[in-house]
C-alpha cells in the first residue's frame, strides 16, 4: 500500500503538471508519513542527496558550456567540421553530426548543443537546399552526443545514483567509444538520407583552409582536454577540473576569440544558476524517493519479476532497454537516472553486466528519449530553432532513430565497446 502511495502520488503530480523534482519530494515525504517514519529523516535524506563533494563539478560544467555557447566556440567548431567533412555527399548533415560530437564533448549538454549549433547550421542547411525536416532531425538526434561523450554532468549524476564505487574518470573513458560509435551511425544515416533526397556535396576548401580552421578551433577544443585530461591524469579531481575548465573557457572567449560581451556573460551566469538549481533540487528530492524505493524492496522485486518472466539474459536486457526507452519518452533525463539506476543496476549486475557498461546503456536509452515525443525536450527545442512543426519532423526522423538503436544494441551486447578503453588506460 505504501509503494502504491509513493508511485501513485508521484504519477498524479506529474500528470497535473507539478515539476518532477517537487513530485519526487512530495511523494517521498508522503510515504515517510504513511509508514510512520520520522519526517526529519526524510528531510535528512533530501539534504544528504546533495551533500556530495563531486556534485560541485556540475555547476562548473554547466557554466563552461554556457560560456562556450555565447563565446563563439561553436562557430569555429562548425567551420572546422565543414572544412573536414563537408565535401561528402549531403555534407552539411555529416558536418552537423561531427560538430555535435566536438561541441557535445566540450559542453556536455544536449540542449546547449541544439541551441548553439542548431541556430548556426539549420539556417545554413536550408539556404543550401536541404529540407527543414532533415536539418532539424540531424540536429536533434546528434545533440545527444553531449550526454555520452565526456565530460558529461549526467555521468556524475549516474555515479552518485549508483551509490558509490563508481569512478567518474573510468566512466568518462567508458563513454568515448560509445559516443563516437553513435555519431558514426548517425553520420551514415545522414549520408543515406541525403543520397536518397539528392542533396549535393559541398566543395572541399583545400588543405590550407582545413589547417586554418583546425588551428582556430584548437583553443576551444582544449577545454575538453583540460577537463577530461585533468581528471584522467590525476592532476585534478572532477570538481577541480570543472572549475579550471570554466576559467579556461572564460579566458578563451574573452581574450582569444573576444566574442563574449558583458550582456552575454550575464546571460551565461543566469542560465547556469537556473540550470544548476533545477538539477540540485532534483537530485535532493530523488535521494529521498530512492530511499523509499529501497525501503519497499523495489530493486529486489524487479529482479524477481524479470527473472520470473524469463531466465534468458538477452531477453532481460531487451526488456530493460524497452522500459528505459519508454520512460525516457515521458520524463526528464536527470530524474530518470536517479530513479532507474538503483532499480535496474542490481538487475544488470545479476546478469554480469559491468556497471560502466550499464551506465552507457542507460544514458543512450534516455538520450534517445529526449528526441522522441511526447515530452522529448531536444525535439521541442530543435523544432523551435528550425521553425518546424513537431509532427512534420517526427514523420521523417525514423532513419536516425534506427541509427541510434543500432548503436544502442551494439553497446548493450558488446561489452568491449564500453570497457576496452578504461581497461587499456587503467584508471
Amino acid at each position: 500500500m505504501g509503494l502504491m502511495l509513493l508511485l501513485g502520488l508521484f504519477a498524479f503530480c506529474v500528470v497535473i503538471g507539478t515539476p518532477v523534482a517537487f513530485a519526487l519530494g512530495i511523494s517521498a515525504i508522503a510515504a515517510f508519513w504513511y509508514e510512520g517514519l520520522p519526517l526529519m529523516v526524510g528531510f535528512q535524506r533530501i539534504i544528504s542527496g546533495i551533500n556530495v563533494f563531486s556534485l560541485m563539478a556540475i555547476p562548473f560544467f554547466i557554466f563552461a558550456g554556457e560560456l562556450m555557447f555565447h563565446g563563439g566556440i561553436a562557430m569555429r567548431l562548425v567551420r572546422f567540421a565543414s572544412a573536414a567533412v563537408g565535401a561528402v555527399r549531403g555534407g552539411l548533415g555529416i558536418v552537423n553530426v561531427f560538430s555535435s560530437m566536438l561541441f557535445g564533448g566540450i559542453s556536455g549538454s544536449a540542449i546547449a548543443d541544439i541551441s548553439a549549433l542548431g541556430s548556426i547550421l539549420v539556417p545554413v542547411m536550408k539556404d543550401k537546399g536541404y529540407d527543414a525536416d532533415y536539418a532539424v532531425n540531424v540536429t536533434v538526434t546528434s545533440s545527444i552526443a553531449g550526454i555520452i561523450i565526456p565530460p558529461s554532468h549526467n555521468m556524475i549524476i549516474f555515479a552518485i545514483a549508483a551509490g558509490g564505487g563508481i569512478s567518474i574518470s573510468k566512466l568518462f573513458l567508458a563513454g568515448v567509444v560509445p559516443g563516437v560509435l553513435m555519431c558514426l551511425c548517425l553520420a551514415a544515416a545522414a549520408y543515406v538520407v541525403a543520397v536518397k533526397r539528392g542533396y549535393r556535396a559541398e566543395r572541399f576548401p583545400g588543405w590550407q583552409a582545413l589547417a586554418f580552421t583546425f588551428f582556430s578551433a584548437i583553443p576551444g577544443l582544449l577545454t575538453a582536454v583540460i577537463i577530461v585530461g585533468g581528471v584522467l591524469s590525476g592532476v585534478f579531481t572532477v570538481t577541480e577540473s570543472g572549475a579550471f575548465g570554466a576559467i579556461y573557457a572564460f579566458l578563451v572567449t574573452l581574450l582569444v576569440y573576444r566574442n563574449i560581451t558583458w550582456a552575454n556573460f550575464k546571460i551565461a551566469v543566469s542560465s547556469s544558476v537556473k540550470t544548476t538549481s533545477m538539477v540540485m533540487i532534483l537530485i535532493a528530492c530523488a535521494a529521498a524517493f530512492a530511499y523509499m524505493l529501497t525501503f519497499y524492496r523495489v530493486p529486489s522485486l524487479t529482479i524477481e519479476l524479470l527473472t520470473g518472466l524469463t531466465d534468458n539474459p538477452i531477453l532481460i536486457l531487451l526488456m530493460i532497454n524497452a522500459v528505459l526507452l519508454m520512460l525516457g519518452m515521458i520524463m526528464d533525463m536527470a530524474a530518470l537516472i536517479l530513479i532507474c539506476t538503483p532499480i535496474f543496476l542490481p538487475v544488470a549486475n545479476s546478469l554480469g553486466v559491468d556497471p560502466y557498461q550499464f551506465g552507457m546503456i542507460l544514458l543512450v536509452n534516455l538520450g534517445l528519449g529526449l528526441c522522441t515525443p511526447p515530452v522529448g525536450s531536444c525535439l521541442f527545442v530543435g523544432c523551435a530553432v528550425g521553425g518546424l512543426p513537431m509532427e512534420k519532423a517526427v514523420r521523417t526522423i525514423w532513419p536516425f532513430y534506427i541509427a541510434i538503436f543500432v548503436a544502442l544494441m551494439l553497446i548493450t551486447f558488446v561489452p568491449a565497446i564500453s570497457l576496452t578503453l578504461p581497461s587499456l588506460i587503467g584508471v
